[in-house]
This record gives C-alpha cells, structure tokens and sequence, in this order.
C-alpha cells in the first residue's frame, strides 16, 4: 500500500511539475504579449489620430473654401475685391450691396476667409478699441467698397467728425461736389440724427407705406430702388444730450430697414441685432467673436480718383430707367378700355412710384416743352409706348407729325430695314418743315373726324365718346391723339396756312375733349410756345404741362422747378402749370432702335387681321406714280359710252395720299398749263398726265400727240413717246405747225370725233417762230388759240408746259387776253404775285412761295384755293 502510496504521489508530482512548467511558460508568453500590446496599441490610435486630422483638415479646408465662396456671393466684385486692381463693380438692378469686406480670417492649412461686416440694407457698425491705425483702416474700406459697390449716387455719406474737423474723411471730399458728401461741424451731431430721423419717419410713410417691410424689399419686388443710402460716420465727440441719445437709439432700431446707416466710433450704440461691434486692437482685430486680420487701408490715391469718377457721373445726371418699366406684363397688353380716358406711366417720380399722365376730359390735351438735347424725342416715344401696350388699335389711335427736319419717327411705319408698323398709328409725317400744308391737312382731316363723331353724338342724343361708345357698341369710336412736334411752325407767319391752321387747333381744342380727339403738342422753341400765348382761348384748353430740363414758358410764370431738373427728368403738371400740380417724373430711354424695336415687333405680331400699315409723308421723298393708289385703281371703261378721262398731276398734300386729278370732260377749258422753268418737275406734271390717261383708254382707242420744242426735256418726252407705243406720235419744231394746222382745222369737221386726242406740249412756247405761218393761213399760234378754245368739246385736250407766265400770255393772244380756255393749271418756280387775277379768283394772286419739287394745282371748275402738289418722280 506504501509502495502503490508512493507510486500514485509520485506520478502526481511529476503530473503538478509539468504543469508548473506549462503555467511558467504560459505565463512567459503571457509576459511577453502583454509588452507587446502598447507599441501595437500605442501605433494604431497614431495612425487613427493621423486619418482624423487629415479628414479635419480636408473638413476645414472645405468649409475654409466655402466659406470663401459664400463670402465672394455675399460681397462680390468691389465689396471684397483686393485693393491690387480695384474698381467699382455697381449691384445689379433690385440686388442689394450688403456686406462688406473689412478684412480676412485665417486657418491653419486653408486660404484665408474673407471677414465681411453687413452694413447697406442690413445694420450698423460700431468700432472699438485703441489702435487708431486699425481705424484709419476699416473706415475707408468700409466706405469705399459701400460706395463702389452701389451705383453713382446711390450712396450719401454724412461725416461727423469734431476731432480732426472731417480730416478722417479727407479723401472722399470729391463727392461733396456732386453733393453726396455733407461734413457736419462740432455741435451739429443733433441737427444730423434729427435729419435722419425725419427721412426714416418719411421713408416708411410715403414709400414703403405699409406694403414692404424695408427698402431692400421693395427693391427686391420692382427692381427699382427710390431711395439712397444713407451712410452717417460719426466719429467721437462730446457726451450726447438725451435727446441725441434718444434719436441715435431711433436710428439704431428702425434705420437699416430705410437704408439708414451708422459707422460709429467714439459713441456707445445699444445692443441691437443690427449693430455689428468691431474691436479693433493693435495685432488683430475682432469682429463678434471672431479674430479678423484687418485688410490694409485703401489707398489714397483710389479713394479720391474713384470719388472723383462717381462724382463726374452724377453732376452728368443719372442714366435713364429702362423702357420695359413702362410696359405692362405680356399677358396684360391690350387689355384697356379707353372709354374714359388715356392712361399710362410715363416714368418713375422720387419715391419709386409711376408717375401718371391722364388724356380724357381732363386734362384733355398735352403741351411738352424743352430745348434740344433734352430729351423731348424720348419723351413721345415712351409715352407712345406705354400707351400702345395698354391700349389696343380699337381703343387707340395715333397721328404723328414732325415738323424738324429728321426720320425718328418713321420707325412707326413699315419701312424696308423693318417691315413692322405700330399697329396703333395712321398717319406718321416726317420731315414736313417745309410742308406746313400737311400739317394743316391733318388738322382739317380731324376736324372732319371731330364733325362726324359730333353727328354721331347727336344722332344718339348723347354728349360724350363713353356715352356714344356704350349706346353705339358696333361702331368705330377709339381715342385719337394726335402728336405735332415743333408745331410753331404751323403757326408761323400771317399767311392763310397760319390762319387756318390756328382756328383749326383752337376749335379742337375746345371741342376735341368730348369726343375723343386729343392734341399733343410739342416744341423746343420758346418761341413756339409763345405763338400760343396771343390765343388765351387755346392755351387754356392745354392743362396738360410737361416740361423738360431748362423749359420756358410751359409752366405757370412763377413755376421755374424745370430749371434744377437733371437729365432725363421732366416736370409733369396736369393744373395748367401751377406750383401745386408738380410731379418729377425718371424718363426711361425709349428711343432707342433696340428697346423701341422689341416692342413694336411684339405689337405688330398682335396686331387685328385687316390691319394696314400706317401711311407715312415723307417731305424729303418723291412720290411714284406707279405706287399711287388712285394710279393703280385707273382701269379701261367696260362701257361703249365713254366716260371723262382723268389726268393724274401729282400727290396732294393730305392724309389719304390721293392724287391731285383733272377730269377732263367735253366742256370749255378743259386744258392744263404747266407754267415754270424747271424742266424736272414740268416733264414729270406732263408725263403722270399722259402715263394715268394712257391707262384709261385701251391700246388703239386715243391719241397721244407729242411736241418738245426743249432739248433739256427730250429724254423725259422721248421715254413717254416710246411707252405710250402706237398710240403717240412725235413732233418737233419742223412738224409742230402741221399738227397745229390738222388739229385746228379738223375741228370744223361734222360730228364728235371717236377717239379722243391729247396734245402733250413741252415748252409751247419756244415755237412762236415756227407757228408764225404763212400769209393767207391762220398762224400756229391761232391754231393754237382755237384748239385751246374749241378742242375740249370735240374731246381734244391740250396740256401745255410755258416756262413763263407772261410768254404764255402772249401766246393766248396778249396781256388783256382771256385765259378761259387754261381750265386748270400747275404752277412751279412762279411767284403767286405773277399768276394775277386773270388766272386766279380775286385780286394779287394766290399766297404762294415756291420751292424744290413742288407745284401749286388749280381747277377753276372745282377749285376755290390752290392746291399744293408734289409731282410723281422719274418712272423708271
């Protein structure tokens, strides 16, 4: 038993001795991991620190680059740019300036950040601390990249300094001249915050008036901003009154949103959301919580050159709106009803609200005044134009004249660069200086218009053009205004035209307003206004006053508020020019081909169907027979019996462009004299005659006689014989005598000849020689006689061109010859005096100047006065 005892204990010896030997080893190797596990431990959280500063630092320098970003969107162009290359870079219209940069954030590993402070339409700034180098630097830059960012004019800086007398704004002393800079002297602080006080209560009364919050909401909801900046810097002073304290607290709370700024050193401002706190020390500066490196100072030379840049353009005056502020939405043209009047913006007053002119029962007519160069053309257009777009042709319609020599207004019509017309207008006269006949026509043509509308009116028992629209609903009744550019010259001289022409305007005047017909007239002569002012009646009808910079005599005496205007302004007074009826108005620019022409376009594509374009008299064009609509509408008689053939002469001076026409029936007299020396004009009289009765008659059917006895005329007469084909022969000086001698004497034949005969003569009266005759014959120039007396009843017509009165008489048979047998007669470079009363009704002939391509017609058979003409030019 001892011996299996000591067996089984020495078995479990050597059994523990073995597990002791495998613990010690286990423990060894436990020893030796457990060393082992810091340098592996101590290795991955390096390399896991190392994986997150490297994603930090990724991390910030992304938002570094954002924030960046963010900045240069918040504060672009001027308001953050460097001063290496710095310019004034304006806000786009309705955006805001903002912020501004005053200097730059650093981070370790990314760019720096740009340090912005909000200051126009956003707070104010007050700065702090003692490093007058750190102000020397934020407050130009503040001011600087606020005045550069917003458009010239559009910031007003106030300085208050009483310790260096303005000298810390030394550099922006240039904008005192375009008075956007006021230095306020030591005791002037309270007169300064009272200032800002009232243009905040003015501000939020009477432009923002309760529907926007701030201006920066407005501008943002219009696009227009009627107010400036308003930037006061008030730097140090004496301790403030209570009053002072109390009005700075006023602007502190309610300035930002009317565009009220503070730049405050030296004066506690209360702790507001709008105040930003810069402390400024003499390392670093901070703003908020925020240490910001102060970006250097500006350089001088950049304030004052850029100061004296926005200057300049300001005392130049502001650049025009633009024309699309006038128009209504797309979706809104054509959508008012002119029953009761003509309204439409015409720009922009002080406070950013349109500005109205009214054409109805009152104010019935309009008076527009200024000197060239102010914008009077722009004017017209722009009112044109806001008219057009709210009013369609139904409603509306336009006749324009421009007496002052240029083509502006010709855009109206079609045209060859652009086949487009403004749907609205009917008549557009251009260049008509010299035609005051066509002005006068026009108003004749609206005094017919006025006359019919009244009938109209009575027939329906009513009195005015709502009263005639509403119970004649199927009718024609839109509003009519009519524009007169430089219109004095209708009124110029004591002639008949004069005359006509100011008891014409008068009566419309006076009755115009009832019916829908109103009157603009326009002139940058004073002078031309004052050819109103001996007519009391007709200025009175005119309460309608718009007067551009420097006007005179538009507005009431004592009213001299166009004197001050700046460009692109105008006074508009609908009270007959009192004081009381003043209203600024921005003009945009409208008369631009490009602004005006995107319009037109738009209405013209809207325009009705049956649309015509408008005519157009232009007094610098020669007018085509084969253009002329009574020349297109000449057609061969379908009947046997034939009908009286009509000659063409030229245009009348009117507004349905008509052909001045002489019918030439069988009657006494039926004959034409062309009497003057210009051989143009007298070939072109006699070649529209031939031309427009060679169209009446078929081929075969008339004769067509020529003589030229001119060499100067023979081209034009040699052009007519050849086109007017068989029908025509030719004669000259040889063969002159045997057509007068068959003619005169075939019309003592039995019957009424079946074809008729036209003699075209050109310069008659150089064959005296040559009709002399022979003895025992009548002369040519009794043949003569007797064709011009007899022939036009046998259906022989002479048109006769005599380069003079007197050798024309003579030809008739002497100076107390009877000139009964020259019918009708076209009379060219002949002074009216020597037409005489033989020729004409009355006595001293009628009131007659000539000049360049035009002739006065006269028919004794239809004719009370002479009619104004312009000969059709060169056919071909």
């Amino acid at each position: 038993m001892l011996a299996d005892a000591l067996g089984a204990t020495r078995t479990r010896s050597a059994s523990a001795g073995a597990e002791l030997t495998a613990a010690r080893d286990r423990l060894a190797r436990v020893r030796r991991a457990a060393a082992a596990v810091p340098d592996r431990v101590g290795a991955q959280r390096d390399r896991r620190l190392a994986e997150i500063d490297t994603r930090h630092a990724a991390r910030l320098a992304d938002l570094a680059r954002r924030a960046a970003d963010a900045a240069r969107r918040e504060a672009p162009g001027a308001a953050s740019a460097g001063w290496d290359g710095w310019a004034p870079t304006p806000a786009g219209r309705g955006e805001a300036p903002g912020s501004v940069r005053v200097g730059t954030v650093h981070i370790d590993g990314a760019e720096p950040v740009p340090a912005l402070v909000p200051l126009l339409d956003a707070g104010h700034v007050h700065l702090a601390g003692g490093d007058p180098q750190g102000y020397a630097a934020v407050v130009p830059a503040l001011l600087l990249r606020s005045v550069g960012r917003a458009d010239p004019g559009a910031v007003r800086l106030f300085g208050y300094d009483p310790e260096h007398l303005g000298g810390g704004l030394a550099g922006f002393a240039p904008l005192g001249t375009a008075g956007l800079l006021t230095f306020v002297g030591p005791g002037g602080l309270g007169r300064l915050l009272d200032d800002l006080v009232e243009q905040i209560r003015r501000i939020n009364e009477t432009v923002l008036a309760g529907e926007y919050r701030t201006l920066r909401e407005l501008a943002a909801a219009t696009g227009r901003r009627p107010e400036p900046w308003r930037v006061a810097v008030l730097l140090g002073g004496d301790e403030l009154s209570r009053h002072e304290r109390g009005q700075l607290d006023r602007v502190v709370r309610t300035g930002a949103a009317c565009g009220v700024h503070l730049v405050v050193r030296g004066i506690d401002l209360p702790d507001d959301p709008t105040v930003t706190r810069v402390l400024v020390g003499p390392a670093q500066a901070r703003v908020g919580d925020l240490p910001v490196t102060l970006d250097d100072p500006p350089p001088a030379a950049l304030v004052t050159d850029t100061c004296r840049g926005i200057a300049s353009r300001v005392n130049a005056g502001p650049a025009p709106t633009p024309f699309a502020d006038l128009l209504p939405p797309a979706d809104r043209m054509w959508r008012e009803d002119s029953a009761t009047g003509l309204t439409a913006p015409i720009g922009e007053g002080p406070h950013g609200r349109p500005v109205l002119l009214t054409l109805g029962d009152y104010p019935p007519h309009a008076l527009i005044g200024g000197p060239s160069g102010t914008g009077k053309t722009n004017l017209i257009f722009a009112w044109i134009g806001a008219l057009a777009s709210r009013y369609s042709p139904a409603e509306l319609e336009f006749y324009l004249l421009d007496f002052k020599e240029g083509v502006s207004f010709a855009r109206f019509a079609q045209g060859r660069r652009d086949p487009s017309w403004l749907p609205h207008m009917r008549l557009v006269g251009i260049n008509v200086n010299t035609d005051r006949e066509f002005g006068l026509a026009l108003l004749r043509f609206l005094a017919e218009e006025l006359r019919r509308r009244a009938d109209a009116a009575k027939k329906h028992e009513v009195t005015k053009l709502a009263e005639l629209r509403a119970v004649d609903p199927t009718g024609h009744w839109p509003r009519i205004v009519a524009v007169v550019d430089e219109f004095q010259a209708l009124l110029a001289g004591r002639d008949v035209v004069a005359r006509e022409a100011a008891d014409l305007l008068e009566d419309l005047a006076r009755r115009g307003r009832s019916q829908g017909i109103h009157l603009v007239l326009a002139s940058q002569d004073v002078r031309g206004i004052e050819a109103l002012w001996g007519r009391p009646a007709l200025v009175a009808q005119f309460t309608l006053r718009i007067a551009l910079p420097k006007a005179l005599r538009i507005l009431a005496e004592r009213n001299d508020a166009a004197q001050s205007l700046p460009r692109h302004h105008a006074v508009i007074n609908a009270e007959s020019g009192l004081v009381e009826g003043n209203q600024v108005a921005r003009i945009p620019s409208a008369s631009d081909w490009e602004s005006w022409s995107d319009l037109q376009h738009r209405l013209w594509r809207m325009r009705p169907q049956d649309a015509a374009p408008a005519r157009l008299f232009d007094g610098d064009a020669i007018p085509r027979l084969a253009e002329a609509p009574d020349f297109r509408a000449l057609t061969p008689p379908e009947e046997e019996v034939p009908r009286s053939p009509v000659a063409l002469l030229g245009e009348i001076i009117d507004v349905q462009a008509r052909s001045a026409a002489l019918r030439l029936p069988r009657a006494p007299g039926r004959n034409l004299a062309v009497i003057g020396t210009r051989v143009d004009e007298a070939c072109a009289v006699l070649d529209a005659a031939a031309r427009s009765l060679a169209r009446q008659h078929r081929p075969g059917t008339a004769r067509f006689s020529i003589a030229c006895l001119d060499p100067d005329a023979d081209p034009a007469a040699r052009e007519l014989y050849a086109d007017l084909a068989d029908d025509a022969s030719w004669y000259d000086e040889e063969t002159l005598p045997e057509l007068m001698a068959e003619v005169g004497d075939s019309l003592g034949a039995p019957g009424v000849p079946s074809v008729p005969h036209y003699l075209l003569l050109y310069a008659v009266d150089a064959a005296a020689g040559q009709l002399a005759g022979r003895a025992g014959r009548r002369t040519g120039l009794e043949q003569l006689r007797r064709i011009l007396h007899d022939g036009p009843e046998r259906r022989t017509h002479v048109l006769a061109w005599w380069r003079g009165v007197a050798r024309m008489r003579v030809d008739l048979g002497g100076a107390g010859a009877r000139t009964d047998q020259i019918g009708a007669w076209v009379a060219l470079d002949v002074q009216g005096a020597e037409l005489g009363s033989s020729l004409y009704p009355g006595t001293g002939g009628p009131d007659w100047y000539p000049r360049p391509w035009r002739g006065l017609f006269f028919d004794r058979a239809v004719h009370r006065t002479g009619q104004v003409i312009i000969p059709y030019g060169p056919t071909r």
